[in-house]
C-alpha cells in the first residue's frame, strides 16, 4: 500500500524542469535590459505607466466595483437623473461623480466607456499594424511594381483627410447593414474605419528599413541558400525594423483613441446605449451650458488622461531606444 501511495504522487517532468529556468532566464534578461533601466530612472514613464495600468484595471474590472450597469436600461432610474457629485450638497451616495439626465451613473458610465475607448484603440493599432507590417516587407524586400502599387495606394490614403477617410467609411458601412446589426456591429465598423487609414505609416517606415535591410550581407547569404523570401522577412528583415514600429504604434494608440472618440463625438460611432467616451462627451456636451456640467467634464478628463499616459510611455520609448539619446 505504501508503494502504491508513493507512485501516485505527481512527479515533476522533464518539461517543468526545461521550463522554468527557460522563464528564470528570460526574467533575468528583461531586468538587465537597458529598457528596463531606463525605465526605472524614468519618473514620468513609471506615473504614465501605473495611471495606464490604474485605468486599464478599473475599467476591466467595472462590473464588480460600479454601482450601475449603464448599458442595461432596465437599471436606470430615472429619479435619480441630474444628481451633482458627492461633495456638492445635492449629491447622493452611491453616485459619486453624479449622474446624467437618464439616471445614469458618470462613474459606471466612464469606466465602462474607457473600457470601449481602450478595446477599439488598441484593435484598430493592431489590425493597422499587421497590415501594415505585411504590405511593407512586401513593398521593400520585392520593389518593383508591387512597391509602387502598394505605396501609391498609401499615397492616395495619404492625400485625403484621417477623419473624413473614417466617417466615410462608417457611414457606408452602417447604410448598407440591417438596422438589427448597426448597434452589433458598431465597434468592428469602428476599428476597421480606424485601421484603413492607419496602417500606411507603418508600411512606409517597414518599407525604408527592408530596402536598407535586403542590400545587407546577412540577407543576401540567405538568398544564396535559397531560403524562402517570407522566412527571410519574418525571422531577418523584420527584427531590425521593429524598434521604430514600437514607438509609432505606441503613439498611435493614443491616437486611435482619439480618433475614436472623435467618431463618436461626430455621431458616427458607438451608439448611445453602448456609449464610449467619445459618446459620453457628445451626450454631455448637450448640458454643459445647463448646470450639468459633470456630465461632460469627468469623461473628458478621462480621456485626457489616457492619451496622455499613453503619449508619456511613447515619447519615454522613443528616447530610451534611440541610441543618440543613450
Amino acid at each position: 500500500m505504501a508503494e502504491l501511495s508513493m507512485s501516485t504522487e505527481p512527479q515533476p517532468t522533464a518539461t517543468d524542469a526545461t521550463i522554468l529556468p527557460v522563464r528564470r532566464a528570460r526574467l533575468a534578461a528583461i531586468r538587465d535590459s537597458d529598457l528596463w533601466h531606463s525605465f526605472k530612472f524614468h519618473p514620468s514613464a513609471i506615473f504614465a505607466a501605473c495611471l495606464l495600468a490604474f485605468v486599464a484595471l478599473t475599467a476591466f474590472l467595472a462590473p464588480l466595483i460600479t454601482p450601475q450597469d449603464p448599458y442595461d436600461l432596465a437599471a436606470l432610474e430615472l429619479w435619480n437623473a441630474e444628481i451633482p457629485p458627492i461633495w456638492n450638497a445635492n449629491g447622493q451616495w452611491p453616485y459619486l461623480l453624479g449622474t446624467d439626465t437618464q439616471g445614469r451613473d458618470i462613474l459606471s458610465a466612464i469606466l465602462y466607456g474607457s473600457r470601449i475607448s481602450l478595446v477599439i484603440g488598441f484593435a484598430s493599432v493592431m489590425v493597422a499594424l499587421a497590415v501594415g507590417l505585411t504590405l511593407g516587407l512586401v513593398a521593400g524586400y520585392f520593389g518593383g511594381w508591387i512597391d509602387n502599387v502598394i505605396m501609391r495606394l498609401g499615397d492616395v490614403l495619404l492625400s485625403m483627410p484621417f477623419i473624413l477617410i473614417a466617417i466615410l467609411i462608417t457611414a457606408v458601412a452602417t447604410a448598407s447593414l440591417p438596422p438589427g446589426l448597426k448597434d452589433v456591429l458598431a465597434a468592428p465598423i469602428l476599428i476597421f474605419a480606424i485601421a484603413v487609414p492607419s496602417w500606411v505609416q507603418y508600411a512606409r517606415t517597414v518599407r525604408a528599413s527592408a530596402m536598407v535591410e535586403r542590400k545587407k550581407e546577412y540577407v543576401q547569404a540567405a538568398r544564396l541558400i535559397r531560403v524562402k523570401p517570407w522566412r527571410i522577412m519574418l525571422h531577418h528583415i523584420l527584427p531590425n525594423c521593429l524598434t521604430p514600429i514600437l514607438v509609432a504604434a505606441t503613439l498611435n494608440f493614443g491616437l486611435a483613441i482619439l480618433s475614436e472618440a472623435t467618431l463618436s463625438f461626430l455621431g458616427v460611432g458607438m451608439p448611445p446605449d453602448q456609449p464610449s467616451l467619445g459618446t459620453l462627451i457628445r451626450i454631455g456636451n448637450q448640458y454643459l451650458f445647463s448646470g450639468l456640467w459633470w456630465i461632460v467634464v469627468f469623461p473628458a478628463v478621462q480621456l485626457c488622461l489616457i492619451v496622455l499616459s499613453v503619449n508619456m510611455i511613447g515619447d519615454w520609448l522613443r528616447d530610451a531606444l534611440n541610441p543618440k539619446l543613450r
